[in-house]
């Protein structure tokens, strides 16, 4: 079983202009960052895209974590691979073929994740827990940084767990949306191993300091 545990900071809560300075804050404490690309359609917002993580690659050696909330991720694998993402994530909403999307992944030399959205049921992504190197968990409805934690987001996380348990495979299972000071123990419980953090770490002076705080605090739950 792989709940090893992780903070990534969510690079959406940074601030834009001055995005080495809040990634160097986080560098020394965590080895993901969390980089939302959103296109204004699967999602009602705009983001981050491959501009952005080809200019911070240059300068950072964390582990990227790209979270796809775009419909037609295929047409744009090879160019976020490109970009210098480590794990790319597609929604399984946005895909008829998922098993396609994570070979095509794998054979760009990248991890491949799939996520779930909150309204999506939740055995939609029990099929690709040993085909996928790690499972993002919407704990919010994603677009938007700063929302809470929905309930029923626990039960979720736990199901996700025990398919990935039960399948024997070492599959990262993660979780994004709401996680905090008050929430992170009971995500981490139910099986969460990645804790996706926004503005709980860099909306903080000390983005670093509240990682290792997040951290703490989910080691509670063990």
């Amino acid at each position: 079983m792989n709940n090893m545990l992780e903070i990534a900071p969510s690079l959406l809560s940074a601030d834009f202009g001055y995005l080495m300075r809040d990634i160097e804050s986080v560098e020394k404490e965590c080895r993901f960052l969390h980089l939302d690309v959103m296109d204004g359609h699967y999602v009602p917002n705009l983001s981050i895209g491959i501009p952005v993580i080809k200019s911070i690659r240059k300068y950072s050696k964390m582990i990227f974590d790209t979270h796809l909330m775009i419909t037609n991720p295929e047409k744009y694998l090879e160019a976020f691979a490109d970009a210098g993402s480590d794990y790319i994530t597609f929604h399984v909403e946005c895909s008829d073929k998922p098993s396609d999307l994570i070979s095509k992944i794998h054979d760009l030399g990248k991890k491949a994740g799939v996520a779930i959205h909150p309204d999506t049921p939740i055995e939609n992504v029990f099929p690709y827990v040993s085909e996928a190197d790690l499972i993002l968990v919407m704990s919010v409805r994603p677009g938007f940084g700063g929302q809470s934690y929905l309930e029923g987001s626990t039960e979720r996380i736990a199901a996700v767990r025990a398919k990935i348990d039960e399948a024997g495979a070492d599959t990262i299972l993660s979780v994004d949306g709401g996680i905090n000071l008050k929430t992170i123990a009971e995500a981490h419980a139910a099986g969460a191993s990645l804790l996706v953090a926004g503005s709980a770490c860099f909306g903080k002076e000390d983005p670093g300091a509240a990682a290792v705080e997040l951290k703490a605090k989910a080691c509670e739950s063990v």
